[in-house]
């Protein structure tokens, strides 16, 4: 019985061992500069976008615009 024991303990030892060793090497893996590129471009874009969104959200006249819209929602319902 305690050979039977070890035995399952051994098995499920090399088994986390094993995941924890695959699991590493995928968080080691670089990317390719073609990819770090292209992340790098797309968090530019997403920046800008960011950016004029800002804007208008901040700016005077959208506030007004949207009063004037709920007025309108308003008066339709």
């Amino acid at each position: 019985m305690n050979m039977t024991a070890i035995a399952i303990v051994a098995i499920c030892a090399w088994a986390l061992v094993s995941i924890v060793e695959s699991a590493k090497d995928k968080s080691k893996k670089k990317l390719s500069s073609k990819e770090t590129d292209a992340y790098k471009a797309e968090i530019a874009e997403l920046k800008e976008r960011v950016s004029v969104l800002e804007k208008i959200v901040t700016d005077e006249r959208y506030d007004l615009k949207k009063q004037f819209a709920d007025l309108e929602s308003d008066r339709v319902a």
